[in-house]
Protein backbone atom coordinates (compact mmCIF):
# COMPACT_ATOMS: atom_id res chain seq x y z
CA UNK A 1 0.00 0.00 0.00
CA UNK A 2 1.95 3.44 -0.95
CA UNK A 3 2.43 5.69 2.09
CA UNK A 4 3.96 8.57 -0.53
CA UNK A 5 2.46 10.63 -3.05
CA UNK A 6 3.89 12.77 -6.05
CA UNK A 7 1.57 14.15 -8.11
CA UNK A 8 3.58 15.41 -11.70
CA UNK A 9 1.33 18.12 -13.06
CA UNK A 10 2.05 17.15 -16.89
CA UNK A 11 2.03 15.08 -19.64
CA UNK A 12 5.50 13.16 -19.85
CA UNK A 13 6.92 10.34 -21.83
CA UNK A 14 6.02 6.97 -20.82
CA UNK A 15 10.47 6.68 -20.68
CA UNK A 16 10.42 9.38 -17.34
CA UNK A 17 7.37 7.65 -16.06
CA UNK A 18 9.43 4.59 -15.75
CA UNK A 19 12.61 6.02 -14.32
CA UNK A 20 10.56 8.06 -12.12
CA UNK A 21 8.48 4.82 -10.32
CA UNK A 22 12.18 2.87 -10.50
CA UNK A 23 13.38 5.27 -7.82
CA UNK A 24 10.24 5.76 -5.60
CA UNK A 25 8.56 2.08 -6.30
CA UNK A 26 6.44 1.98 -3.40
CA UNK A 27 4.71 5.54 -4.25
CA UNK A 28 1.88 6.37 -5.70
CA UNK A 29 2.74 8.16 -9.00
CA UNK A 30 -0.30 10.65 -10.18
CA UNK A 31 0.78 12.12 -13.77
CA UNK A 32 -1.46 14.14 -16.34
CA UNK A 33 -1.82 17.77 -16.59
CA UNK A 34 -5.57 17.95 -16.78
CA UNK A 35 -6.73 19.00 -13.02
CA UNK A 36 -9.40 16.23 -13.02
CA UNK A 37 -6.04 13.98 -13.04
CA UNK A 38 -4.52 15.25 -10.06
CA UNK A 39 -7.16 17.12 -7.81
CA UNK A 40 -8.22 14.27 -6.18
CA UNK A 41 -4.67 13.59 -4.81
CA UNK A 42 -3.51 16.84 -3.54
CA UNK A 43 -4.15 16.00 0.17
CA UNK A 44 -1.76 12.88 0.09
CA UNK A 45 0.44 14.88 -2.26
CA UNK A 46 3.98 15.12 -0.83
CA UNK A 47 6.10 16.11 -3.61
CA UNK A 48 4.81 17.85 -6.44
CA UNK A 49 6.42 18.07 -10.12
CA UNK A 50 4.77 20.92 -12.09
CA UNK A 51 2.81 24.11 -9.94
CA UNK A 52 -0.77 25.26 -11.37
CA UNK A 53 -2.62 27.78 -10.87
CA UNK A 54 -5.88 26.06 -9.75
CA UNK A 55 -3.68 25.04 -7.06
CA UNK A 56 -3.54 27.88 -4.79
CA UNK A 57 -7.43 27.81 -4.33
CA UNK A 58 -6.82 24.39 -2.86
CA UNK A 59 -4.11 25.73 -0.34
CA UNK A 60 -5.70 24.02 2.18
CA UNK A 61 -5.48 20.88 0.69
CA UNK A 62 -1.79 20.77 0.77
CA UNK A 63 -1.39 19.33 4.28
CA UNK A 64 1.00 16.69 3.25
CA UNK A 65 3.44 18.97 1.08
CA UNK A 66 6.87 18.73 1.57
CA UNK A 67 8.75 19.35 -1.58
CA UNK A 68 8.12 21.44 -4.77
CA UNK A 69 9.29 21.26 -7.93
CA UNK A 70 8.28 24.26 -10.54
CA UNK A 71 7.98 23.63 -13.92
CA UNK A 72 8.96 26.92 -14.84
CA UNK A 73 12.52 29.14 -13.69
CA UNK A 74 9.78 31.97 -12.07
CA UNK A 75 8.26 31.31 -8.79
CA UNK A 76 7.20 35.01 -8.36
CA UNK A 77 3.70 33.29 -9.57
CA UNK A 78 3.87 31.00 -6.16
CA UNK A 79 2.28 31.62 -2.45
CA UNK A 80 5.72 31.93 -1.26
CA UNK A 81 4.48 33.77 1.89
CA UNK A 82 2.31 30.53 2.75
CA UNK A 83 5.27 28.20 1.75
CA UNK A 84 7.89 29.88 3.68
CA UNK A 85 5.39 29.53 6.99
CA UNK A 86 5.30 25.85 6.22
CA UNK A 87 8.75 25.83 5.46
CA UNK A 88 8.09 23.71 2.22
CA UNK A 89 11.57 22.89 -0.10
CA UNK A 90 10.73 24.54 -3.42
CA UNK A 91 13.32 23.88 -6.52
CA UNK A 92 12.97 25.99 -9.96
CA UNK A 93 13.15 25.10 -13.04
CA UNK A 94 16.47 27.94 -13.43
CA UNK A 95 18.50 27.07 -16.30
CA UNK A 96 16.73 24.77 -18.90
CA UNK A 97 16.19 28.45 -20.68
CA UNK A 98 19.25 29.37 -21.02
CA UNK A 99 19.74 27.93 -25.02
CA UNK A 100 16.65 29.33 -26.05
CA UNK A 101 16.17 32.67 -24.64
CA UNK A 102 19.91 33.64 -25.28
CA UNK A 103 18.82 32.74 -28.76
CA UNK A 104 15.90 34.60 -28.66
CA UNK A 105 17.99 37.57 -27.20
CA UNK A 106 20.60 37.57 -29.88
CA UNK A 107 17.42 36.82 -32.34
CA UNK A 108 16.14 40.11 -31.30
CA UNK A 109 19.47 42.03 -31.52
CA UNK A 110 20.48 40.97 -34.87
CA UNK A 111 17.07 41.64 -36.27
CA UNK A 112 16.74 45.43 -34.68
CA UNK A 113 20.03 45.74 -35.66
CA UNK A 114 20.30 44.69 -39.50
CA UNK A 115 16.17 45.75 -39.61
CA UNK A 116 15.07 41.93 -40.14
CA UNK A 117 11.81 43.32 -38.57
CA UNK A 118 11.79 46.31 -41.30
CA UNK A 119 12.34 44.15 -44.06
CA UNK A 120 9.48 41.60 -43.00
CA UNK A 121 6.84 44.59 -43.03
CA UNK A 122 8.08 45.79 -46.14
CA UNK A 123 8.41 42.10 -47.93
CA UNK A 124 3.96 42.04 -47.13
CA UNK A 125 4.15 45.55 -49.10
CA UNK A 126 6.35 44.33 -51.61
CA UNK A 127 8.33 47.22 -51.38
CA UNK A 128 12.22 47.49 -51.95
CA UNK A 129 13.74 49.86 -49.44
CA UNK A 130 16.69 50.32 -47.70
CA UNK A 131 15.23 51.44 -44.70
CA UNK A 132 18.07 53.50 -43.76
CA UNK A 133 20.22 50.11 -42.75
CA UNK A 134 23.63 50.95 -41.13
CA UNK A 135 24.00 49.19 -37.53
CA UNK A 136 25.99 45.94 -37.07
CA UNK A 137 26.27 44.00 -33.33
CA UNK A 138 30.05 43.40 -33.47
CA UNK A 139 32.47 45.24 -31.28
CA UNK A 140 29.07 47.14 -29.40
CA UNK A 141 28.83 46.79 -25.54
CA UNK A 142 26.09 44.49 -24.27
CA UNK A 143 24.77 45.24 -21.09
CA UNK A 144 23.55 42.16 -19.51
CA UNK A 145 21.26 42.83 -16.19
CA UNK A 146 20.92 39.42 -14.43
CA UNK A 147 24.05 37.20 -14.92
CA UNK A 148 22.45 34.11 -13.94
CA UNK A 149 22.31 31.12 -16.21
CA UNK A 150 20.70 33.10 -19.02
CA UNK A 151 22.93 35.93 -18.63
CA UNK A 152 26.26 33.89 -18.93
CA UNK A 153 24.93 32.28 -22.17
CA UNK A 154 24.13 35.51 -23.72
CA UNK A 155 27.59 36.80 -22.36
CA UNK A 156 29.30 34.14 -24.30
CA UNK A 157 27.53 34.70 -27.61
CA UNK A 158 28.50 38.09 -27.63
CA UNK A 159 31.91 37.09 -27.14
CA UNK A 160 31.69 35.55 -30.35
CA UNK A 161 30.45 38.98 -31.94
CA UNK A 162 33.46 40.48 -30.68
CA UNK A 163 31.34 42.38 -27.63
CA UNK A 164 32.48 44.42 -24.99
CA UNK A 165 30.06 42.44 -21.86
CA UNK A 166 29.29 44.60 -18.93
CA UNK A 167 26.50 42.71 -16.69
CA UNK A 168 24.96 42.92 -13.10
CA UNK A 169 24.25 40.77 -10.63
CA UNK A 170 23.26 40.95 -7.04
CA UNK A 171 26.83 39.91 -5.40
CA UNK A 172 28.96 41.73 -8.01
CA UNK A 173 30.88 38.17 -7.98
CA UNK A 174 33.20 38.36 -11.64
CA UNK A 175 31.81 36.53 -14.18
CA UNK A 176 33.64 34.24 -17.23
CA UNK A 177 32.80 36.46 -20.59
CA UNK A 178 31.83 39.25 -18.67
CA UNK A 179 34.34 42.17 -19.12
CA UNK A 180 32.86 44.45 -16.22
CA UNK A 181 30.36 43.84 -13.42
CA UNK A 182 28.43 45.82 -11.68
CA UNK A 183 25.82 45.54 -8.42
CA UNK A 184 22.23 46.77 -8.64
CA UNK A 185 23.01 50.05 -6.78
CA UNK A 186 25.64 50.62 -9.38
CA UNK A 187 22.85 50.12 -12.68
CA UNK A 188 23.08 53.94 -13.08
CA UNK A 189 26.83 54.04 -14.21
CA UNK A 190 26.04 50.65 -16.39
CA UNK A 191 23.28 52.22 -18.19
CA UNK A 192 25.51 54.86 -20.54
CA UNK A 193 27.91 52.45 -21.74
CA UNK A 194 25.26 49.96 -23.50
CA UNK A 195 24.46 49.73 -27.16
CA UNK A 196 22.36 47.20 -25.74
CA UNK A 197 20.69 46.60 -22.45
CA UNK A 198 19.10 42.92 -21.88
CA UNK A 199 16.83 42.07 -19.10
CA UNK A 200 17.01 39.02 -17.79
CA UNK A 201 15.92 39.47 -13.91
CA UNK A 202 13.34 37.31 -11.98
CA UNK A 203 10.57 39.25 -10.62
CA UNK A 204 10.80 40.18 -6.71
CA UNK A 205 10.25 42.97 -4.43
CA UNK A 206 13.74 44.23 -6.02
CA UNK A 207 13.00 44.43 -9.65
CA UNK A 208 9.71 45.69 -9.71
CA UNK A 209 9.98 48.92 -11.95
CA UNK A 210 13.57 48.83 -11.33
CA UNK A 211 13.47 50.48 -15.35
CA UNK A 212 11.25 53.75 -15.08
CA UNK A 213 11.91 56.71 -16.86
CA UNK A 214 15.17 58.17 -15.09
CA UNK A 215 16.57 54.83 -16.23
CA UNK A 216 15.51 54.85 -19.95
CA UNK A 217 17.03 58.77 -19.79
CA UNK A 218 20.57 57.50 -18.92
CA UNK A 219 20.56 54.97 -21.87
CA UNK A 220 22.25 56.34 -25.34
CA UNK A 221 19.87 57.45 -27.83
CA UNK A 222 21.16 54.68 -30.34
CA UNK A 223 20.32 51.91 -27.52
CA UNK A 224 17.62 48.74 -27.89
CA UNK A 225 16.09 47.52 -24.90
CA UNK A 226 15.58 44.16 -24.34
CA UNK A 227 13.34 42.62 -22.08
CA UNK A 228 12.84 38.66 -21.46
CA UNK A 229 12.78 38.71 -17.78
CA UNK A 230 9.08 39.97 -16.49
CA UNK A 231 7.09 42.88 -17.81
CA UNK A 232 6.30 44.14 -14.42
CA UNK A 233 10.40 44.59 -14.27
CA UNK A 234 9.43 47.74 -16.58
CA UNK A 235 7.29 50.63 -15.75
CA UNK A 236 5.71 49.92 -19.06
CA UNK A 237 3.69 53.52 -19.75
CA UNK A 238 7.52 55.35 -19.29
CA UNK A 239 8.73 52.45 -22.18
CA UNK A 240 6.18 54.12 -24.04
CA UNK A 241 7.25 57.72 -23.58
CA UNK A 242 11.23 56.15 -24.19
CA UNK A 243 9.79 54.98 -27.48
CA UNK A 244 7.94 57.84 -28.21
CA UNK A 245 10.27 60.74 -27.88
CA UNK A 246 13.47 58.73 -29.29
CA UNK A 247 14.97 58.50 -26.05
CA UNK A 248 15.98 55.15 -26.72
CA UNK A 249 16.45 53.37 -30.43
CA UNK A 250 13.91 50.56 -30.16
CA UNK A 251 13.11 47.42 -28.28
CA UNK A 252 12.43 43.56 -28.50
CA UNK A 253 9.92 42.36 -25.69
CA UNK A 254 8.90 38.68 -24.57
CA UNK A 255 7.20 39.99 -21.73
CA UNK A 256 5.00 42.47 -20.49
CA UNK A 257 3.18 44.26 -17.36
CA UNK A 258 -0.47 42.31 -18.40
CA UNK A 259 -0.29 39.26 -20.73
CA UNK A 260 -1.70 38.47 -22.79
CA UNK A 261 -0.87 42.19 -24.16
CA UNK A 262 -3.71 43.76 -25.19
CA UNK A 263 -4.72 45.46 -28.38
CA UNK A 264 -5.04 48.76 -27.20
CA UNK A 265 -1.29 48.69 -26.67
CA UNK A 266 0.35 51.32 -28.03
CA UNK A 267 3.33 48.89 -28.31
CA UNK A 268 1.85 47.03 -31.09
CA UNK A 269 2.00 50.36 -33.06
CA UNK A 270 6.21 51.02 -33.09
CA UNK A 271 8.00 49.93 -36.42
CA UNK A 272 11.17 49.97 -34.32
CA UNK A 273 9.34 47.65 -31.72
CA UNK A 274 9.38 43.61 -31.69
CA UNK A 275 7.02 41.76 -29.76
CA UNK A 276 7.00 37.99 -28.81
CA UNK A 277 4.20 36.18 -26.59
CA UNK A 278 5.84 35.44 -23.62
CA UNK A 279 7.82 32.36 -25.89
CA UNK A 280 11.44 33.00 -25.57
CA UNK A 281 12.14 29.71 -23.35
CA UNK A 282 10.14 27.11 -25.07
CA UNK A 283 12.05 24.59 -26.57
CA UNK A 284 11.63 21.33 -27.81
CA UNK A 285 14.11 20.12 -24.88
CA UNK A 286 12.37 21.90 -22.20
CA UNK A 287 10.91 18.29 -20.62
CA UNK A 288 13.99 16.60 -20.79
CA UNK A 289 16.02 19.37 -18.87
CA UNK A 290 13.12 19.66 -16.30
CA UNK A 291 13.38 15.91 -15.66
CA UNK A 292 16.92 14.41 -16.20
CA UNK A 293 18.74 17.45 -15.47
CA UNK A 294 16.58 18.99 -12.37
CA UNK A 295 13.99 16.56 -11.00
CA UNK A 296 15.49 13.52 -11.15
CA UNK A 297 18.71 14.21 -9.55
CA UNK A 298 16.68 16.14 -6.99
CA UNK A 299 14.32 13.21 -6.30
CA UNK A 300 17.07 11.31 -5.35
CA UNK A 301 18.49 13.21 -2.93
CA UNK A 302 15.12 13.69 -1.43
CA UNK A 303 14.27 9.92 -1.24
CA UNK A 304 17.91 9.60 0.26
CA UNK A 305 16.92 11.39 3.20
CA UNK A 306 18.39 14.94 1.73
CA UNK A 307 17.08 18.32 1.00
CA UNK A 308 17.36 18.69 -2.85
CA UNK A 309 20.16 21.16 -3.70
CA UNK A 310 19.58 21.63 -7.35
CA UNK A 311 17.70 25.13 -8.28
CA UNK A 312 16.80 25.52 -4.79
CA UNK A 313 15.21 28.47 -3.96
CA UNK A 314 15.97 31.35 -1.13
CA UNK A 315 13.14 32.67 0.04
CA UNK A 316 14.85 35.72 1.11
CA UNK A 317 15.46 36.67 -2.45
CA UNK A 318 12.25 35.51 -3.79
CA UNK A 319 14.17 33.32 -6.56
Amino acid sequence: MPTHTIIIAHDIHNNYKQQIKELVPNWDVIIGKEQSHWENHLKNAEVILGWKSEMRNQLHQLSCLKWLQTWSAGVNNLPLKHFEDKDLIITSANGVHANPISETIFGLMLSLTRKINTYVLQQKQKQWHHANMNLEIHGKTIGIIGVGEIGKETAKIAKAFGMKVVGMRHSGKPEANVDEMYTPNQLDQLLPKCDYVVVTLPLTTNTVEMFKAKQFQMMKPSAFFINIGRGEIVNEPDLINALQEGTIAGAGLDVFEQEPLPVSSPLWEFENVIITPHTSGSTEHYTKRVIEDIFIPNLKMYVGGNTPTINLVDYNKGY
